[in-house]
């Protein structure tokens, strides 16, 4: 542009978000507007893939609309569009990438497809004074994802560290379900917790080799912890435990629980810090950054903006800025495919 700056429409449409950001060199966010889909879902306790799709279908274009008016830009002002790529639900990924298509193709802009996981880790640059330095090790932590990075460079990560089964967001919502906890799980475990003793319920801690991780023992102890307390058959199905439950209990479970999944998560950040020992900074990204306990716990690390720990546009266009600057190609509107590319290592 005229006046130097990069300025990048990001587009987020990979679970039950549709959002959209313009966002100045990858760090100054001029508009965020995200329309959550958690009010239709909490009845259910989970995302419905159809549904999340037909809503993104309503929602995409108003919020873009809103995102370049918030931003006072034109199509003239922006330089480039990026859009969540991969890994999501494929109906709301198609929608968000088939958008991006054709707004590239119409307006003559580079598009960017960004990895989602990348783009986590990029709201640590976001509206920042200090910033994250090389090498880094990068803590993921979702309602789908549960992953160890190591990045020596700007857009260069290895893998080494993940989950076996469940991610930590989804242990949160599982556990919330089993104490009668609305969903999310996360904020509404954490609320739960305040009131509750964490020592209270001794949860073990899944035993897993090397930097990896394991949720479904833990979600597992504690639907047993519960029928234990409740002195009630393991065979009582889960969904009526909740009616058992005294408010007490409810909230030393979840603060118990709370304490375990942080504590477990922090002895796998001590050990890849033991095993890098040249990292210079530690980076917390996902949707369960914002939980307040691991921020308490990991009070060295960045983390970023509570508003910009769940899924966003900010986020996608500022991952897409650094891929610009790593020399990253421009995406083929006519040829952007959802499928292939799930993993944070591909290109």
């Amino acid at each position: 542009m005229s006046d130097g700056n990069t300025r990048i429409l990001g587009i987020e449409t990979s679970c039950d978000e549709t959002a959209a950001s313009v966002v100045e060199n990858g760090k100054k966010i001029l508009s965020n507007v995200v329309v959550s889909q958690i009010d239709i879902f909490a009845e259910y306790g989970g995302v419905i893939p159809e549904v999340a799709a037909r809503s993104h279908l309503e929602a995409i274009q108003p919020v873009i609309n809103k995102a370049l008016k918030d931003a006072g830009c034109t199509w003239n002002d922006i330089d480039a569009i990026a859009v969540t790529h991969a890994p999501g639900l494929l109906g709301s990924l198609l929608i968000g990438t088939l958008t991006a298509r054709t707004l590239a193709i119409l307006h003559n802009k580079p598009l960017y497809a960004v990895h989602h996981l990348k783009s986590h880790i990029y709201a640590n640059w976001l509206e920042t004074e200090t910033e994250p330095e090389f090498p880094l090790l990068s803590l993921v932590v979702s309602g789908g994802h549960t992953q160890i990075l190591y990045m020596p460079r700007h857009d260069e990560f290895e893998i080494i560290g993940t989950t076996h089964d469940d991610a930590i967001g989804e242990c949160f919502d599982k556990v919330a379900k089993i104490l009668g906890l609305p969903y999310p799980g996360g904020p509404a475990i954490a609320k739960a917790a305040k009131n509750g003793d964490p020592n209270k319920y001794k949860l073990p801690h899944p035993k897993v080799e090397n930097l990896d991780f394991s949720f479904s023992g833990l979600k597992t102890a504690v639907l047993r912890a519960v029928q234990k307390e409740l002195n009630l058959p393991i065979s009582h199905p889960s969904h009526d435990l909740k009616s058992h439950l005294t408010k007490k209990q409810v909230a030393d479970f979840a603060a118990s629980f709370e304490k375990t999944a942080v504590d477990i998560l922090s002895e796998k950040l001590a050990l890849a810090r033991e095993k890098y020992p040249e990292t210079k900074s530690l980076v917390i990204a996902g949707g369960v950054s914002a939980n307040k306990a691991l921020r308490e716990k990991l009070n060295d690390a960045f983390f970023p903006d509570p508003k910009l720990s769940g899924d966003n546009g900010a986020m996608v266009a500022a991952a897409a800025y650094y891929e610009i600057k790593a020399g990253v190609a421009e995406t083929d509107p006519y040829k952007l495919n959802i499928y292939p590319r799930i993993s944070i290592e591909a290109k």
